[in-house]
């Protein structure tokens, strides 16, 4: 069994992201992401997601298997949500179950977070893994002009 483990994506070897977000299998799912992977735009989305850590305490995470970078995912306040987003590179698909679960086991134990929340664009159809969650359907939700389908888990 490989080892999932955090770390803060400033320890990642950017052009690790950049050609994992410029995988077009990763960008099937995600339609805001519409802009070139690059340098600049890694160095642009590290420090974002490192502002939401100062701000917060909390962000996303560089996620690792086995010490190898497979993906970076994590909890983002949005508001008075704590949305929980993962993207991994295609070689890591299969490890989407055990890496979110070791997030929720995560978020269960920190009591900032009574709920966890998950956008999920409508080209996911595949939703059998929230029911196992138990995460609940809450709507649609529109995002940076897009529509998104709203989950919502309990961790209290």
């Amino acid at each position: 069994m490989r080892e999932i483990s955090f770390i803060r994506l400033p320890e990642v070897d950017p052009s690790e992201i950049v050609a994992h977000m410029s995988d077009p299998r990763v960008a099937e799912h995600m339609p805001l992401l519409n802009f070139e992977w690059d340098d600049a735009a890694v160095a642009k989305f590290v420090a974002t997601k490192e502002a939401f850590w100062n701000r917060d305490g909390l962000g996303h995470w560089a996620i690792m298997s086995d010490d190898e970078y497979v993906g970076w995912g994590g909890f983002q306040k949005e508001g008075d949500d704590w949305d929980f987003g993962l993207v991994l590179k295609p070689s890591a698909f299969g490890l989407g179950a055990r890496i979110s679960r070791k997030a929720i086991d995560f978020a269960i134990a920190d009591k900032r977070i009574p709920f966890v929340t998950f956008l999920l664009p409508p080209s996911r159809t595949n939703l059998r893994a929230f029911d196992r969650l138990g995460a609940v359907f809450v709507g649609e939700q529109e995002y940076d002009g897009e529509t998104f389908l709203k989950f919502r888990l309990e961790t209290e």
